[in-house]
């Protein structure tokens, strides 16, 4: 297992190197003069010169990868112009309200997806399986800036149940967390679906019934333990989506988050906290592939042979 993990991280750290250098080149590749587009057109010769050394952007640009990589690695990403406030902190100030917002939807799509694949492998091509197809259907065909106004003009409007916007207690949560997570529960519920297909096809599974076990205890503890394999994966994958999905989510629910901090920063130009917000959602997906690939070695054994 210490192999396993020496070998995971061995091949972790390239792809941590080369997203801390995309996000470096993100301040030289946009267009213009950031500084210049920072403080405005009318802006006086010596107060852009003085920005750029405050910035470091008056040395060359080998000095300036060092320089930032220096600042990664002692958690100092600079300062936003904004809110003048360094930009380590906000993304600190913020991150738990992401990290909560995607456990949540990962949390809802796993609770809607595997009870309604497994009913829906256990029912093919019957009536209630195909109902379940065309959900599945539909919840792809929302995008989050759909789906997000529809259940607030019900959840909130309508019915008054629940609230608009903001955060504070676990019923903010509920509307954002079902607009993230809508899409990757219908994702989800057919992979649940084709994977739990495929097992409950296998000999195991016959010399299971033939035993005499309970149906239950053949589709639940034999078939979708093995089915969840492939599932784990995808759910790995899909959590990168979820981290991206929250910039729109946040912005439509007034969720405090990175992903309107995001948001925040492109209108303001505020290029640093723009770096910042897309290092920590960059490095987040590569840390959940990381456990994701343990998790999948740990499920199926073979992955270690």
């Amino acid at each position: 297992m210490l192999r396993l993990l020496t070998g995971r991280l061995l091949y972790t750290m390239p792809v941590i190197w080369l997203v801390v250098s995309v996000v470096f080149l993100l301040i030289h590749i946009v267009p213009g003069d950031p500084i210049q587009q920072m403080l405005g057109e009318g802006a006086a010769g010596a107060d852009l010169q003085a920005a750029r050394h405050a910035y470091g952007l008056d040395v060359p640009l080998p000095t300036q990868y060092v320089n930032y990589w220096r600042g990664v690695l002692h958690a100092d990403l600079g300062k936003s112009l904004r809110f003048d406030q360094s930009v380590s902190g906000l993304i600190a100030e913020r991150y738990p309200a992401t990290l909560r917002l995607t456990l949540a939807a990962l949390a809802i799509a796993l609770l809607l997806s595997i009870p309604a694949g497994v009913h829906s492998a256990r029912r093919r091509n019957r009536w209630d399986d195909r109902l379940l197809g065309f959900i599945s259907l539909l919840g792809l065909s929302f995008p989050n800036f759909a789906l997000g106004p529809v259940l607030i003009l019900f959840f909130a409007i309508f019915l008054g149940i629940l609230p608009v916007s903001g955060s504070g207690t676990w019923m903010h949560l509920v509307l954002p967390a079902l607009t993230l997570g809508g899409a990757l529960a219908a994702i989800l519920t057919r992979m649940v679906r084709t994977a739990m297909l495929e097992e409950l096809g296998q000999d195991y599974i016959r010399t299971a019934r033939a035993k005499g076990l309970p149906e239950n205890a053949v589709v639940y503890r034999h078939a979708l333990r093995n089915a969840m394999v492939p599932v784990l994966t995808v759910v790995g994958l899909q959590f990168g989506a979820l981290l991206a999905g929250t910039i729109v989510t946040e912005t439509i629910f007034s969720w405090p988050g990175i992903g309107r901090l995001t948001i925040q920063a492109i209108s303001n130009r505020d290029y640093y906290l723009v770096q910042g917000c897309v290092l920590a959602i960059g490095l987040t997906y590569v840390a959940v592939n990381f456990v994701t690939d343990i998790l999948y070695s740990l499920a199926n054994p073979r992955i270690r042979q």
